[in-house]
């Protein structure tokens, strides 16, 4: 197995078309030709971590953070990113970064955090838009159920929790082959007539190539007529943050308790209580002050996220609770979710789970 073969898991889980502008993902180091010896999955990748690599004799690192985020204009040691870089490369292993595109994934770093706190009716807090692309063609009518199909098989049609969705509307395409033209109907320097069937299917960004390629394959006509745009429709299965409800409402002071021991924090910065219990939970694993007012907009009791300054916590305006449980304290359970996930995808490589705790910040 190469190491193109994990990356490729790794997309249909969290596909990176769908990670941050301003996010690094991806094969950060290493060749994804390379002969596979086994994976190391971890939250962080540092010197220590990839000496552990080196003792389990895995030749790629899966990193939810990337190691490298901005430009680097020299490697010689300075700092800790240029010596795990220097590290990585001098023993042959790779690094793959997965970050946003986990946090942006439905099964991600989100859902996690609701499987850890058993949140039922759970959904996406901030859908994506502008990632979900239409294609409409145009096929003989005799040909069109089957191009239909191959374009369904694809990846195309799939809408929420429906797939195999299309429109199609009849009617007369005309074409003049001209005299370079191979026709697969039609004459050379004639106006032809065709009954044909126009289809229209949406489909995610991140299955373009796939369906463009099925569209070239199956169609019988020298040149295809197409055309492709991008919607604005939000993504239901694709967007950062999630929210979900308890089973049942809990007094605030426990559900903090409750948090702090499911998360394994050293302490929860809250805002004020509002003296009404928790049912409805929003959460957003890492830096998540730009969501309070979707979590708030969005009818959650209380809002479980990371990295608040001083001032944020009044943008709870008396209408929910803020928690703030850790960056590191909030994506713990990720590097689990990868394993996890891997090992069920390949079972004839060491799928290893990094026993070091990357969390730079301490509690006394």
């Amino acid at each position: 197995m190469q190491i193109k073969e994990v990356i490729q898991h790794l997309e249909a889980l969290a596909p990176t078309a769908y990670a941050e502008d301003f996010d690094n993902v991806g094969l950060l180091v290493g060749n994804s030709h390379t002969q596979l010896t086994g994976v190391l999955v971890t939250l962080d990748t540092l010197e220590s971590v990839v000496d552990e690599a080196i003792e389990n004799n895995c030749n790629l690192i899966v990193s939810f953070h990337p190691i490298v985020f901005k430009g680097l204009k020299k490697i010689n040691g300075n700092n800790y990113v240029e010596r795990v870089i220097m590290k990585a490369i001098k023993n042959d292993i790779a690094i793959f970064a997965i970050h946003t595109a986990l946090d942006n994934a439905l099964h991600g770093v989100n859902n996690m955090m609701c499987e850890q706190l058993e949140l039922i009716n759970r959904k996406i807090l901030i859908p994506q838009s502008g990632n979900i692309k239409k294609l409409v063609t145009y096929a003989p009518i005799n040909e069109a159920e089957t191009l239909r199909h191959k374009l369904f098989e694809a990846g195309a049609g799939s809408i929420g929790n429906y797939d195999n969705c299309s429109f199609s509307s009849e009617g007369t395409g005309t074409f003049r082959a001209l005299e370079n033209a191979n026709p697969s109907i039609g004459k050379i320097g004639k106006i032809h007539h065709e009954k044909e069937t126009q289809i229209q299917v949406t489909y995610s960004r991140h299955n373009e190539k796939k369906i463009l390629s099925a569209l070239f394959k199956n169609h019988s006509y020298e040149e295809i007529a197409y055309e492709i745009t991008t919607l604005e429709n939000k993504n239901q299965n694709i967007g950062i943050g999630m929210i979900g409800e308890l089973h049942e409402e809990i007094n605030e002071i426990d559900f903090l308790n409750h948090i702090k021991k499911v998360f394994k924090t050293g302490c929860v910065r809250h805002s004020a209580l509002l003296s009404k219990p928790i049912k409805k939970v929003a959460v957003l694993g890492g830096s998540g002050s730009f969501a309070i007012n979707n979590a708030r907009y969005a009818g959650a009791d209380i809002f479980i996220t990371s990295d608040l300054k001083y001032h944020q916590f009044y943008e709870a305006e008396g209408n929910l609770i803020l928690a703030d449980i850790g960056h590191y304290e909030s994506e713990q359970y990720t590097k689990n979710l990868i394993v996890s996930y891997l090992r069920k995808k390949i079972s004839n490589f060491a799928i290893i789970l990094s026993d070091k705790n990357t969390n730079p910040i301490q509690y006394i």
